[in-house]
């Protein structure tokens, strides 16, 4: 696990593997807090898995990685693509990056 983790959150669902022992303390030690969708509750993480099949179809599926080290650079490269260059319709034409600034600066006049 990365260190900084303070304030640090996991969300998943209630699958066996989120509810290990060795899994909770593990989290536990790195100061990660748990959280979980309610049962038979999956709009809970609505978002997250939208993003990761986006990022499945877009980048995952479209390469061969060498090593695990090569599939964490594209990742880390994906996510920076995909919120400050890739535009969507929902954001009016606009990366997740330029709407929340579009969006703070009309907050804030």
């Amino acid at each position: 696990m990365r260190s900084g983790t303070d304030g640090l959150v996991i969300h998943s669902d209630q699958g066996w593997q989120y509810q290990t022992l060795p899994f909770r303390r593990k989290l536990e030690q790195q100061l990660v807090s748990q959280r979980m969708s309610r049962k038979g509750n999956c709009l809970d993480n609505a978002a997250m898995e939208s993003f990761f099949a986006t990022l499945k179809c877009e980048m995952f599926h479209q390469n061969r990685f060498v090593d695990v080290g090569h599939l964490r650079r594209e990742i880390v490269q994906y996510i920076d693509y995909y919120n400050n260059e890739r535009i969507t319709l929902k954001l009016q034409g606009m990366s997740p990056v330029q709407y929340r600034a579009k969006f703070a600066r009309s907050q804030a006049a």
